[in-house]
């Protein structure tokens, strides 16, 4: 059976730096017809769960700590038995959310993810978040970027544990550099790629955000 992409969006609110903001989510799932994981179990775990089905759920990735992108992981996990990933940079960040609740394993750079038969590298990406990771699947032309990089430009660095440079450093060092047609699949807003993104590198340096 083929590996394939599958999005889900869910809804709730982003709260850090003692803001809260209501936000939409990119929920994605990776998998075949028999097993699955889950980069960023935000905000609706029935409806995360519903999406992946009878299917077993290898891993619940976490792109980063902010709560918009773990709230649901506990309940996923308890409900599937599937073990939640994070790098161990976001720990403090993951603290504010659950704080009695670890994440099961530690994500690190260029550790490979398998499943349905495709291999998804980490490239650890901090910046938006100390522990910020993407997702890079070759087999699938697919770059999940969490909130790293969007269609339009970096993740934001205005709040507490992030880093305008850190940010620019891990787009230029880490995805500017793969191949053109790779599709990022984003955190929020709509997907792009990297062919459209990497010409606007130094505009965004100019702007400073």
């Amino acid at each position: 059976m083929t590996a394939r992409i599958e999005h889900l969006l869910t809804s709730g609110t982003f709260s850090l730096d003692g803001g809260t903001w209501d936000v939409d989510n990119n929920v994605w799932i990776v998998g075949d017809d028999t097993e699955a994981i889950v980069i960023d179990a935000a905000h609706d775990a029935e409806a995360i769960a519903q999406a992946v089905g009878g299917r077993t759920l290898r891993a619940i990735v976490c792109t980063h700590a902010h709560n918009d992108h773990i709230d649901a992981a506990p309940q996923l996990a308890a409900r599937t038995g599937a073990p939640i990933l994070l790098h161990p940079d976001d720990l403090p960040l993951w603290k504010q959310t659950h704080p009695d609740k670890a994440p099961d394993a530690e994500l690190t750079d260029g550790q490979g993810l398998t499943v349905a038969g495709i291999e998804l590298t980490v490239l650890h990406t901090p910046g938006h978040a100390p522990g910020a990771v993407c997702l890079y699947a070759p087999a699938l032309t697919a770059l999940f970027s969490g909130d790293t990089l969007f269609a339009g430009g970096p993740g934001a660095t205005g709040r507490s544990y992030s880093h305008f440079p850190t940010i620019i450093e891990s787009i230029r060092d880490r995805l500017l550099t793969l191949p053109g047609d790779t599709v990022v699949h984003t955190g929020h807003g709509e997907t792009t790629s990297i062919a459209a993104e990497a010409p606007h590198l130094q505009e965004w340096i100019d702007r400073g955000f």
